[in-house]
């Protein structure tokens, strides 16, 4: 595998095959999802086009032509009071985990949505022991904001949700426009 820094870049249709692939990866080995069966290809598009349309980031990382991670950000929640609240979804290759790929992702991912004027951004991490991805949210300025005991089962399992919020732009420091 080269050691060559990756390319980021927007994602483009012809990356949902790879997107879906990692992501289903994850669902059936990982606890960063609770989705317990990969979506397929189709279902994995629609939910790209549905952050796109809302003119959110969803970025991939690329080595050698081949797609190695991804990173978007989506609405927080559906209400309208949270419409300046953004949350990251960020999922690596399992080949290139720990290669500095997530930050290369999420940090023009923050970049992107504090230019378009969103004021906090959250991170729902699936299990208490995913160190890579606390350390990583935690080294690109989240704070720890919660811990969610046992409120996903997986695996046979209880598994903890973890909560880190970083402010984006002018954070809560005034009104927004």
């Amino acid at each position: 595998m080269s050691g060559a820094a990756p390319t980021i870049r927007p994602s483009r249709d012809a990356d949902v095959a790879a997107i879906a692939a990692i992501y289903a990866h994850h669902v059936r080995h990982g606890v960063a999802s609770f989705e317990e069966a990969p979506p397929d290809v189709e279902e994995i598009a629609r939910r790209r086009a549905a952050i796109l349309e809302q003119g959110l980031p969803y970025l991939v990382a690329e080595r050698e032509g081949r797609v190695i991670g991804y990173c978007y950000a989506g609405l927080f929640r559906p209400r309208s009071g949270y419409r300046f609240t953004l949350e990251d979804s960020i999922y690596i290759d399992a080949a290139e985990i720990g290669r500095g790929v997530g930050r290369a992702l999420l940090e023009p991912v923050i970049a992107r949505c504090s230019d378009l004027g969103y004021r906090q951004m959250v991170a729902v991490i699936g299990g208490s022991e995913t160190i890579a991805s606390i350390r990583l949210h935690a080294a690109l300025g989240f704070a720890h904001a919660g811990l969610l005991p046992a409120v996903g089962f997986k695996f046979g399992r209880w598994i903890d949700v973890v909560l880190m919020q970083r402010a984006l732009g002018l954070g809560a420091g005034n009104l927004p426009g």
